[in-house]
């Protein structure tokens, strides 16, 4: 395995850690509890993380199907999976893209990957009224890596807050004393 992908894989496998570690302290609605309208739940920002990674790994990468509904299946739920399921897709996610991205050679570091949206998403991510033929982006894959890796730990670190303030909890989930 590159080691590019080996560290990438290394800083996602540590931020999922954290994520299921907050998720074991809470219930299922302490789950899908949202604090402020505007905000999302530690469930939604499951649900977009691996969609997300699938999107970007195991679909752009991988060119497996796209298969994604970031608006309505990521931001829209307000339960419907549990702690559990969460977590299994989760992993199951980031089982499929360890076997996607440990194919990867040196050269294919430098090849652009295409990444699609459906057009819902695309005009609201963007804010805009594209068509459809405007509903992707280009990244060369090394680049595509390291954005991932930062989009996850972000996430990781919003859930790692909203568990510690749903739950107020002594233990120290991220590991490290801080």
């Amino acid at each position: 395995m590159l080691e590019i992908v080996k560290n990438v894989l290394e800083d996602v496998d540590k931020q999922l850690y954290r994520i299921i570690k907050s998720l074991d302290h809470l219930d299922d609605d302490l789950i899908w509890k949202k604090l402020k309208a505007s905000t999302n739940s530690i469930g939604n920002l499951c649900l977009h993380l691996a969609g997300n990674e699938y999107q970007n790994f195991v679909s752009a990468i991988g060119n497996k199907p796209f298969i994604r509904e970031r608006s309505r299946r990521e931001f829209d739920p307000k339960g419907g999976m549990t702690r559990d399921e969460l977590k299994n897709l989760l992993l199951r996610t980031r089982s499929e893209s360890i076997s996607t991205l440990s194919t990867l050679s040196e050269d294919d570091l430098k090849r652009e990957v295409t990444i699609r949206y459906t057009l819902e998403d695309w005009n609201n991510m963007h804010r805009v009224d594209a068509s459809d033929d405007e509903t992707y982006d280009v990244r060369v894959i090394r680049l595509l890596l390291i954005q991932v890796a930062a989009h996850y730990g972000y996430h990781a670190g919003q859930i790692v807050l909203l568990s510690k303030l749903l739950k107020d909890m002594d233990d120290n989930i991220t590991g490290q004393y801080h």
